[in-house]
């Protein structure tokens, strides 16, 4: 019997954020009457990231060898059998009610998927709050989600062919334009919600000055076949040493 959703985690070298977002996963699933799963893809860590999602909660690891979360994503989507799909990152918490909202948009046979609007755990600089203002009005006038938190009909996925293998970054928003393209033809919804903010990880501006991240950006505004360069996306796979 096919599942109603899927949910699917890419995690690279992720054992000390899994276990928060599988805790608040498996809250979320209790929550909602409907049948689904939780897939962590391990996407060729070093760490101990299988093994700490199977501990937290997660029904299954899939391995993914080639370290790009397009790859990551599609792996998890190819070994899910979810009539919906939900794609959640593995430094990103979310309530049941956000969970319950999007399955209930899907089932409405008006809504082809969609995403939600974040916020940042701890204490936010300036910068950090500056660009979460940026992207959540971004995201809401031209209607693309954050690679954090999508959802989407699987018909849809596969219509589009999943996401683009040949980005290392950015690969949520050429999804959202496709899948939102896919459902406009059929008169179908792509929805921003707002009802319950996912909560993500706000490392990035621990691990990088505000002048780096604005620089980073730039750079992807000003260069846009840069996130075809795994390279040039450093940003997004490199992570500093531990102490």
């Amino acid at each position: 019997m096919q599942l109603v959703y899927s949910i699917v985690i890419p995690a690279y070298n992720e054992v000390d954020e899994l276990p928060a977002t599988l805790v608040a996963i498996q809250e979320a699933m209790a929550m909602v009457t409907h049948a689904g799963e939780c897939i962590v893809v391990d996407n060729n860590s070093t760490d101990g990231t299988s093994e700490i999602a199977l501990a937290y909660g997660a029904d299954r690891v899939v391995y993914e060898p080639f370290n790009q979360i397009a790859r990551a994503r599609n792996a998890g989507a190819a070994a899910s059998t979810g009539k919906f799909l939900v794609f959640i990152d593995a430094d990103t918490r979310i309530e049941a009610k956000l969970l319950t909202e999007a399955l209930r948009h899907l089932e409405s046979n008006c809504c082809v998927g969609g995403g939600s609007v974040l916020r940042l755990e701890g204490q936010i600089s300036f910068i950090g709050h500056f660009l979460v203002n940026i992207w959540e009005l971004v995201s809401k006038f031209t209607q693309i989600a954050a690679g954090s938190f999508i959802f989407c009909r699987r018909d849809a996925y596969e219509a589009i062919g999943g996401y683009d293998e040949a980005l290392y970054a950015s690969e949520e928003i050429r999804f959202s334009r496709h899948i939102k393209q896919w459902g406009k033809e059929r008169g179908l919804k792509f929805r921003i919600l707002d009802l319950a903010p996912v909560v993500t990880s706000s490392r990035k501006l621990e691990w990088y000055s505000g002048i780096r991240l604005l620089g980073w950006a730039s750079l992807m505004i000003l260069m846009p076949l840069a996130v075809r360069s795994k390279t040039l996306c450093g940003f997004w796979y490199n992570r500093p040493a531990k102490d």
